[in-house]
């Protein structure tokens, strides 16, 4: 599940902003989306967007001393308050994957009231900084960024707390009967364990952000663009078979790798799962060649490296493009991932993604959709919680007892990169 940073920060998005302004997705990195903070991204997908990567660096500290700063615009201060009390009931029998008949009960509520401000860099403004000079000579990160063609984003405009605030999560499980099998499991896939939590946010977190892409050309800065999400726009014109097509062609490459190779790196991409600042590490190496002290990380990059594939094939480009799709999932979906390489169900797993997918690519609304026995059948028990889970977290609601639900086109991009994800472990999974 997303952490109670993340979702509140989601919903004050969905709820106040319109497609531009992004989330904030941690208290950690709030920090890092201040104004003029200097963003980048290197997309290996036209059909699922890779998270902004922060360079530690803002737009005044690479321009030519004597550069003014642009003056920003505050607006009067909002107000966002949301509380939820949930309550589910669930009952699961033999037939469903545990011995003996269980139920249970879940029981969440939470809690939030935000006070925040936007701060914004009016175009105008802005403006005014075109053709200013670079640093001479100029920050090494960009040549690394040229080199790599990566795209630079500067932060434009941030919303943040006015006050300090204190979130509020309690959740509690109560179950009756005879506990044994993958009910235990269930419990902990879907709801995690009885807890309470409570996050204290400073005063003046960031929680989104806006941003424009940076377009550099010589020694000085040519223009700002408008920095937009992923646009469906973009991908209208796309359908399902041009995804597979993009995705088949990624395994192709990462089929050229040794089968000894491949097995290497789906065993040691599975321990990585669970720290996402080490998938991080890895893609920022495979991008950007500095090679650090990375554990797994660094045994994999050792056996790309021993690899005698042939050298117009680059098997890493796959491998940046596996890490792009996994930082797309939540960290509840990685853990789950995990435990699917473990039972080697991502066959199952990829096909069901499959027939979500193709029929309902290109539509923008609302279907009902029942996924096939056939499929759900090898995943009885703790492999369909599992797999739920993955389905879940991506947008659709999902039932134990049913397998009907319905499309949601925000699923789709998540939907994209767990297909995506599948597909090349899966590929892995096989050598």
């Amino acid at each position: 599940m997303p952490s109670i940073f993340e979702r509140v920060s989601k919903k004050m998005v969905k709820n106040f902003g319109g497609k531009d302004l992004r989330p904030v997705k941690s208290l950690l990195d709030a920090t890092h989306f201040r104004q003029f903070s200097i963003l980048r991204k290197n997309p290996q997908s036209q059909f699922w967007e890779q998270p902004d990567i922060p360079v530690e660096c803002s737009l005044m500290d690479i321009l030519a001393p004597g550069s003014s700063v642009p003056e920003v615009e505050v607006t009067r201060p909002f107000f966002f308050s949301d509380t939820v009390i949930q309550k589910w009931k669930a009952g699961m029998s033999a037939s469903a994957g545990v011995d003996g008949g269980a139920s249970g009960e879940f029981t969440q509520s939470r809690g939030s009231t935000l006070e925040f401000q936007k701060v914004t860099v009016p175009s105008r403004n802005l403006e005014r900084l075109q053709n200013s000079k670079l640093l001479d000579p100029e920050p090494s990160f960009l040549k690394h960024c040229r080199e790599r063609g990566d795209n630079l984003y500067v932060v434009t405009e941030v919303v943040e707390l006015t006050n300090s605030t204190t979130l509020h999560d309690k959740s509690s499980v109560t179950t009756l009967g005879k506990l044994s099998g993958s009910w235990n499991i269930l419990i902990k896939v879907w709801h995690g364990d009885t807890k309470t939590m409570t996050l204290t946010i400073p005063q003046g977190t960031v929680m989104a952000y806006k941003k424009k892409q940076l377009v550099i050309k010589g020694n000085g800065v040519s223009e700002y663009k408008p920095g937009r999400y992923l646009g469906w726009g973009r991908v209208a014109l796309a359908d399902f078979k041009h995804l597979q097509e993009e995705v088949f062609r990624k395994i192709e490459a990462l089929a050229q790798l040794s089968k000894g190779v491949q097995d290497d790196v789906f065993n040691n991409i599975l321990p990585m799962l669970g720290d996402r600042g080490a998938l991080q590490d890895l893609m920022d190496v495979l991008s950007w060649g500095q090679v650090g002290h990375m554990g797994p990380g660094s045994i994999i990059l050792n056996k790309l490296r021993q690899d005698s594939s042939p050298p117009w094939v680059k098997p890493q480009d796959s491998i940046l493009y596996l890490l792009q799709a996994m930082m797309v999932l939540s960290d509840t979906q990685l853990e789950l991932l995990a435990l699917s390489m473990e039972k080697r169900i991502l066959l199952w797993q990829r096909e069901l993604v499959r027939v979500i997918l193709e029929p309902n690519f290109k539509y923008p609304w609302s279907i009902p959709f029942t996924l096939p026995p056939e499929l759900l059948a090898p995943l009885q028990g703790e492999g369909l919680a599992i797999t739920y889970g993955l389905l879940e977290e991506c947008g659709l609601k999902m039932e134990l007892s049913s397998p009907r639900s319905t499309w949601d086109l925000e699923a789709k991009m998540p939907l994209s990169a767990l297909y995506g994800t599948l597909s090349l472990l899966q590929q892995l999974a096989e050598a």
